[in-house]
């Protein structure tokens, strides 16, 4: 029982830190000494994703992968050594795109306010900003992260949630990082823009339970379809998650994981718990979008001050992918 005592006043110990530490974030964080900041990191975003759109999912889902291991503190950002393998090397990572885009935001950033900005911020506010300029909801980024000079490649594979997770796995992911049931399926919304390698996939469509079968929970002519353009030892070729929308911040990834043609196993997860299942109903046409802007909204600032680093913590980055 004494151990069990203290492994619940160190959880606490850590959930107190991290909380106070995510308190210390403020809207106005920068306003004496980078005023202008949301508006360079706005314009110099919006260079790229006028002319790639496709890159504001690939941006939200850095951020999210950021985060969710050693919090929001720009580590995934940083590039490998000789003597480390890091985040972005990890095999969940390995698909991640757009650093070209932090990496611009960053000079433009230095050369108006050297030294000031960190990375993590940077990073907060460009996965806003490009959802935000391709319609999808815009919300208020608390900032004042730091950045961390840690990353480690296997503690992506063991933070990051897979897409083969049930409901309950699911569930305690998130619960791990401070976020809540709703959290999880609103965030999951985001798989409304984006696509994925068949590679995330082929498992459930091809040797679901090791018998040469495809998952029952799956819509068959989806199946048959995904088959049609992925074999099972794909590796390069891309599938839409959200079937022709997957361009446009909507609904109707709901929609379709109600149909069951959700492309993980994660998607489909969500209609097998209550809390989910009704939020996914309830917001499985047109008439939802709103409810679920202003909740995507909610969810991405709750996650957006997960384990962050502030006051003296962690550092502020000159480059973005190498630690000072």
């Amino acid at each position: 029982m004494a151990i069990i005592a203290k492994l619940l006043f160190l959880c606490f110990l850590v959930f107190f830190f991290h909380h106070a530490n995510a308190q210390n974030l403020t809207l106005n964080f920068y306003r004496r000494t980078c005023p202008s900041v949301e508006s360079i990191v706005n314009q110099t975003t919006a260079s790229f994703i006028s002319r790639a759109p496709s890159l504001a999912a690939a941006l939200l889902r850095m951020h999210f992968h950021d985060c969710f291991v050693r919090g929001c503190d720009g580590s995934v950002l940083l590039n490998s050594t000789a003597n480390n393998t890091a985040e972005r090397d990890s095999i969940p990572n390995l698909s991640l795109r757009g650093f070209q885009v932090i990496d611009a935001v960053k000079t433009a950033v230095e050369r108006s306010c050297p030294r000031t900005v960190s990375c993590a911020d940077i990073l907060a506010l460009v996965a806003r900003d490009a959802v935000s300029q391709i319609k999808g909801p815009f919300w208020q980024v608390p900032l004042g992260r730091r950045d961390g000079n840690v990353s480690i490649a296997n503690e992506a594979l063991t933070n990051l949630p897979p897409p083969f997770f049930n409901s309950t796995q699911l569930v305690a992911s998130f619960a791990a990082k401070g976020l809540d049931v709703k959290d999880l399926v609103v965030l999951s919304g985001g798989h409304t823009i984006g696509v994925s390698h068949c590679s995330s996939f082929t498992t459930r469509i091809y040797n679901f339970t090791g018998r040469n079968d495809a998952d029952p929970a799956m819509d068959p002519n989806y199946v048959a379809a995904l088959k049609a353009r992925c074999s099972p030892t794909d590796t390069t070729t891309i599938v839409q998650m959200d079937p022709g929308s997957f361009d446009k911040f909507d609904t109707d990834y709901y929609t379709i994981v109600t149909k069951r043609r959700g492309l993980f196993e994660s998607d489909a997860a969500l209609l097998r718990n209550n809390v989910t299942n009704a939020y996914v109903q309830q917001h499985s046409n047109s008439s939802g979008s709103s409810s679920f802007f202003q909740d995507f909204a909610a969810s991405m600032v709750k996650m957006g001050r997960i384990g962050v680093l502030t006051g003296t913590a962690g550092e502020i980055r000159r480059i973005c992918s190498v630690a000072n």
